[in-house]
């Protein structure tokens, strides 16, 4: 009896872990497939630097004249209009669809 039982709880622990192995797997599919693709029309932000500078982020709306503090890392203004549209229940779609 101590063998079966024992035989019957790896035959669990298994089945347990490939159940696991299984859910975790899926999870990162659907993150995955969430994603979407990185084409061109899928542009996050456009630079123009020459005749004139402007940075805008073509899913909030919001742009700025200071190309080289955008290109130096200052995303402060971007980062606060995502979440803005997120606070306000918008999608991206909508909000570019608004604008």
């Amino acid at each position: 009896q101590h063998q079966n039982r024992e035989i019957a709880m790896n035959a669990l622990k298994s089945r347990l872990y490939e159940l696991e192995l299984r859910k975790r797997t899926e999870a990162i599919d659907a993150a995955h497939e969430a994603k979407g693709d990185a084409g061109w029309g899928n542009q996050i932000r456009s630079y123009v630097l020459h005749p004139y500078q402007m940075v805008k982020d073509l899913r909030t709306g919001h742009e700025t004249s200071d190309s080289q503090g955008v290109l130096d890392g200052a995303l402060d203004g971007f980062m606060a209009a995502t979440l803005a549209l997120d606070v306000a229940g918008k999608s991206r779609a909508e909000a570019t669809a608004g604008a």
